[in-house]
């Protein structure tokens, strides 16, 4: 009889030990609300160890959580436009980034009528943008690109409560120092005898 209280109570605090804890108890579509701190203490850390091959993506509400090990996500609670922009200056400020932006080649088709609000969250994003000519990809293939990066590099998310579909930010980091021309450059004087 002991034995079995044992087992029962080994398994109860293994049970107990692996409950997942929500990761905001916000409700989808309620207002950012004050953030958490550290989110952006912890984008100038991941942008000053980050280098080329890793990724800064800044997410919608509904975006899943990955499983590869390499992909951590945090919950921001703050404006969607905000934290990019936030993102994009501090990538800005590392003398060893270059950021080469993608976003969900579904957005320009998201219609106004089922995703109220998406017009103005196209036109402030295109302002946030400026000059930046960002990448339009699949989202299902960005997902997959995450997936096998991840396999190998850090992959920073950050979750805000936007609640618009079609509308996360993709930063592939990439050498501030060393062009993808310079590299074509060097790989062509390799290949000559």
């Amino acid at each position: 009889m002991k034995r079995w209280i044992w087992i029962a109570a080994a398994v109860l605090a293994v049970v107990v030990a692996l409950q997942v804890t929500p990761l905001s108890s916000q409700p989808l579509g309620v207002p950012p609300g004050p953030p958490p701190p550290g989110w952006k203490q912890l984008v100038r850390q991941r942008s000053a160890e980050f280098g080329h091959r890793n990724w800064i993506v800044v997410a919608d509400s509904a975006y899943p959580i990955q499983s590869r090990p390499g992909i951590e996500t945090v919950l921001t609670n703050a404006d969607h436009l905000d934290v990019a922009e936030f993102v994009l200056d501090e990538i800005g400020r590392q003398k060893h980034l270059r950021p080469v932006v993608f976003t969900d080649a579904e957005l320009p088709y998201v219609s106004e009528k089922d995703a109220a609000g998406i017009e103005n969250f196209r036109t402030d994003l295109k302002k946030m943008f400026n000059e930046r000519k960002p990448t339009p990809v699949l989202h299902e293939e960005m997902i997959a690109r995450l997936d096998k990066a991840g396999a190998a590099y850090n992959i920073l998310v950050l979750k805000t409560p936007l609640t618009l579909p079609y509308t996360s930010v993709f930063i592939e980091l990439n050498c501030g120092y060393w062009s993808g021309d310079a590299e074509k450059r060097l790989r062509e004087a390799m290949a000559k005898p």
